[in-house]
C-alpha cells in the first residue's frame, strides 16, 4: 500500500502555510525555513517556550526520502516526480505535527515529548536525534 496522502495535488505552500499555523497556535516566537541545495523548502526551524525554557527545533520536510518511498511502493509515474514528492512529504508533515497537537491538547503527551527529537541541542546546531544517532541508539539498548 503505498504512503500516506500519495495522491495529493495541495501545493508545498499551502501545506507549508498550514504548518505554519499549527505552530503559532502553540506560541512559538521564531518560525523561518530552511532550503535544500537546491533552494527548495526543506523544513521548519522555530523557536518556542517550553516547560525548560525557549528551544530551538527543525522539523526536516525530506521529499528525496518520500520520492524514494514512491519509486519503492510502485505508485504511477505521475505521482515519482521530486516536485510531487514534495507536496506529499509537506502533507505528511502538517498531518504528522496536527496529530502531536491533540496528543498534547488531550494530555496524552507534553510538548517535550513529542518535539524532544527536533530540538536544537548540538554545538554545531544538531538536533537531539541527531546527536543520539551519531552516539549510537545501539547503546542505549533495553
Amino acid at each position: 500500500m503505498p504512503i500516506l496522502n500519495y495522491t495529493t495535488e495541495i501545493a508545498v505552500e499551502k501545506s507549508m502555510g498550514q504548518v505554519i499555523g499549527a505552530l503559532t497556535k502553540r506560541g512559538v516566537t521564531r518560525i523561518s525555513t530552511t532550503f535544500d541545495d537546491d533552494g527548495k523548502p526543506a523544513g521548519i526551524a522555530f523557536t518556542m517556550k517550553t516547560d525548560y525554557g525557549i528551544r530551538e527545533f527543525e522539523l526536516p520536510v525530506r521529499a528525496a526520502g518520500v520520492q524514494a518511498a514512491l519509486i519503492k511502493d510502485g505508485v504511477q509515474p505521475k505521482y515519482r516526480t521530486i516536485e510531487h514528492a514534495a507536496r506529499v512529504a509537506w502533507r505528511i508533515a502538517k498531518d504528522w505535527l496536527e496529530a502531536q497537537s491533540a496528543l498534547i491538547d488531550a494530555d496524552l503527551a507534553s510538548l517535550d515529548e513529542v518535539m524532544t527529537p527536533y530540538m536544537v541541542a548540538g554545538k554545531n546546531g544538531e538536533t537531539v536525534y541527531q546527536m543520539l544517532r551519531t552516539a549510537g541508539l545501539k547503546e542505549l539498548e533495553s
